[in-house]
């Protein structure tokens, strides 16, 4: 038996790198990001007016003139024009760009508008309510680094840089597998004597969660029926995650069947509880990593979380968050096993 410390750090050390692929950017969510993406423009591209009212050359301020004449109108969206004479001005909108020779915008609600004409009731700062060209990034900047979890924020940062398509690390093609005699579909009524298939749309569900649509396989405790459903199950998968059929019960025929197929044990057994059985091996032939869980429903769920979860993002070089928590209540434990417990964390 190994410790779950050992146990941790063995799973660990076989993290596997997929590759990348590019996917759409509406396929991106939740995925992660394979290079660096870079500013393909100056960010803002131009000087871009922050208000709507009126664009001006603040020299004509300084030579004591209040009042300007509108010379037209700039909507966002609309190709730069100049002031005709620095002595007026031009209605701008929110967005749009800023007349090369004008360098403050004025709001609304600081003028006087009548007669095609602007009047200035309180006087404004020079270069105010711009958004200088390149002030966010330059074109060749760094907007998102590797190794980052795409959420909604990185995919309007993408949208902005033209990234239609997202280069992302490729996830494990996966399987989970359900063993046992006793299972029966949920759609089913169980015998007295048997069960539904819980783990394996468990499974399905937590892998869903990190992007991964896994094949779904069950086999019966019968060697013959493993020895000739697991090879392609293993040569088509990059992981199997296996669900009963570990412990030292007569009909727990998978560590025996797993190692015939070429399957390396790096454990069995681990100090822990629950999910002792636990059995942890990779086909060197393939490269396929195999997690085999306890049938428990809790064990397997368990070493899920603990183990694979953990597993995954250290193959996606994703940061695995650890915090320190303060038990509110005393427990009772005899024994040298890790206990695994379920709580509830609150803040205070």
């Amino acid at each position: 038996m190994i410790s779950f410390k050992a146990a941790y750090q063995k799973v660990l050390d076989h993290r596997q790198d997929y590759g990348k692929e590019d996917v759409p950017i509406k396929a991106a969510m939740g995925r992660v990001l394979a290079e660096d993406i870079r500013a393909d423009r100056n960010f803002p591209p131009f000087n871009r007016a922050t208000k709507d009212g009126i664009a001006i050359d603040y020299t004509a301020i300084t030579a004591g003139r209040t009042t300007f004449k509108i010379e037209g109108l700039l909507p966002a969206g609309t190709a730069p024009r100049l002031l005709a004479d620095t002595s007026h001005c031009v209605e701008i909108m929110t967005g749009a760009v800023v007349p090369a020779n004008a360098d403050t915008v004025i709001m609304y609600e600081h003028l006087l508008i009548g007669d095609g004409r602007a009047s200035l009731s309180r006087i404004p700062i020079r270069g105010q309510e711009i958004h200088l060209e390149g002030s966010d990034k330059k074109r060749g900047d760094l907007v998102l680094p590797r190794d980052i979890k795409i959420t909604a924020a990185e995919i309007g940062i993408l949208a902005t840089v033209g990234k239609a398509l997202v280069p992302v690390k490729k996830l494990p093609k996966t399987a989970v597998v359900s063993t046992g005699n006793e299972l029966v579909e949920i759609t089913e009524n169980p015998l007295p004597y048997q069960i539904r298939r819980s783990n394996i749309h468990t499974l399905y569900g937590a892998l869903s969660e990190e992007g991964i649509v896994p094949n779904e396989f069950h086999l019966a405790d019968n060697k013959e029926a493993m020895r000739e459903k697991l090879p392609p199950i293993l040569r088509d998968h990059n992981t199997v995650l296996l669900s009963g059929g570990i412990s030292k019960g007569k009909y727990d025929f998978v560590p025996e069947i797993l190692e015939e197929l070429g399957v390396t044990k790096i454990f069995h057994q681990v100090s822990q509880q629950p999910g002792k059985p636990f059995w942890f091996g990779i086909q060197k032939e393939t490269g396929t990593i195999v997690f085999s869980f306890p049938g428990n429903p809790v064990s397997s769920f368990v070493n899920y979380l603990v183990y694979f979860k953990d597993w995954l993002k250290s193959s996606m070089a994703l940061p695995i968050p650890k915090i320190h928590v303060i038990l509110a209540e005393d427990i009772s434990h005899m024994g040298d096993l890790t206990l695994f417990l379920r709580v509830k964390i609150t803040n205070h």
